[in-house]
């Protein structure tokens, strides 16, 4: 059914229970209850926490206030307005205007009955408590993001397959046509990507970061640098200047575009480095034209360079905060 997802099922479920468990006490506004619910629910842990803070203090701080404004001022529609007038400042103050909207029907609680006492103070208090304990305990189970993360990530190495593997044809043959729609499909799925592993972060409360998080922002960083090498590909490509190491970068461009997902950055760099080697060994350029297709070359092989270390420093990081980690529950065992 349209509409019908796993959080409208769980705010359903929720606001249902938490109006249930209200009206078992009696409470005079039991309905709020389920409005709290509704309100207080959000798409991970971690911001429906936020959440359920912001209207807990905004809710405890107009009850108080706006139970001495109504006893001293009296309980009428101009002193409802310039309550909200000097109520809101407060609250942008205090960072907790999120809620304003909940601290206010607390407020016409207070207002319809039109006194204020410690049975009044109580129920609302229960209220409260209720909407925003249900809404805690339903939010607390969250659906798994794992495979989804997953199937992202693969769908991003195939992109970058496709890529590497068009540079090393383009290099080959330079009447070769390729519009490049994968860069901007990786790009698409890498954006994708990164807010479903932000959301799976925020269903984690003591989490901050991930190998997932960190991955994307590789392969985001990865992204950036091959943009800058579809130009010089192209003008290395079009030259009609016979180099070798034209040849030896495009059978380069076609060993990374078979082992994206390795991790075994080293032999790539070992690769590009006898590159290097032979780029020095050579005769020095003996026209315009060549010179301008070696320092492209040279150029590339700088931008290759940094794509492979990029990765190579993110998998040292993880390695290293994985033994890290192993070392202290070692420790703690």
């Amino acid at each position: 059914m349209v509409g019908m997802g796993y959080r409208t099922i769980k705010t359903a479920v929720g606001a249902g229970i938490a109006m249930w468990l209200a009206s078992l006490f009696n409470l005079e506004f039991a309905t709020f209850a389920a409005i709290i619910v509704i309100m207080c629910i959000e798409t991970t842990k971690k911001r429906t926490l936020h959440t359920i803070k912001d209207k807990l203090f905004a809710s405890l701080l107009s009850l108080v206030l706006g139970a001495i404004v109504f006893e001293l001022a009296g309980y009428h529609p101009v002193v409802f307005a310039l309550f909200i007038l000097f109520f809101m400042p407060i609250l942008v103050k205090a960072k907790i205007q999120n809620g304003f909207v909940t601290s206010m029907v607390v407020l016409l609680h207070i207002y319809s009955i039109g006194e204020v006492s410690v049975e009044i103070f109580l129920d609302e208090l229960l209220i409260i408590a209720i909407g925003m304990g249900i809404a805690i305990l339903t939010n607390s189970v969250m659906p798994s993001f794992k495979e989804d993360i997953n199937q992202h990530k693969y769908k991003v190495e195939e992109k970058f397959t496709k890529i590497f593997h068009e540079f090393h044809a383009f290099l080959q043959d330079k009447d070769r046509n390729w519009d490049g729609k994968e860069i901007k499909e990786a790009q698409g799925l890498i954006n994708q990507a990164k807010s479903i592993v932000i959301q799976d972060i925020e269903n984690h409360l003591y989490r901050e970061k991930n190998k997932d998080y960190y991955y994307f922002n590789m392969r985001s960083e990865q992204l950036e640098i091959v943009k800058r090498m579809v130009t010089i590909v192209g003008i290395v490509a079009s030259s009609e200047v016979h180099v070798k190491q034209k040849g030896m970068i495009a059978d380069l461009f076609l060993y990374i575009s078979k082992n994206v997902r390795s991790m075994n950055i080293d032999y790539s760099l070992d690769l590009l480095e006898a590159y290097e080697q032979s780029i020095r060994e050579m005769e020095l350029p003996k026209s315009r034209d060549e010179f301008e297709v070696r320092a492209n070359l040279f150029y590339l092989n700088f931008e290759i360079k940094n794509y492979l270390t990029i990765k190579k420093k993110i998998m040292d990081q993880l390695g290293a905060k994985s033994k890290l980690s192993k070392e202290q529950e070692g420790e703690e065992s």
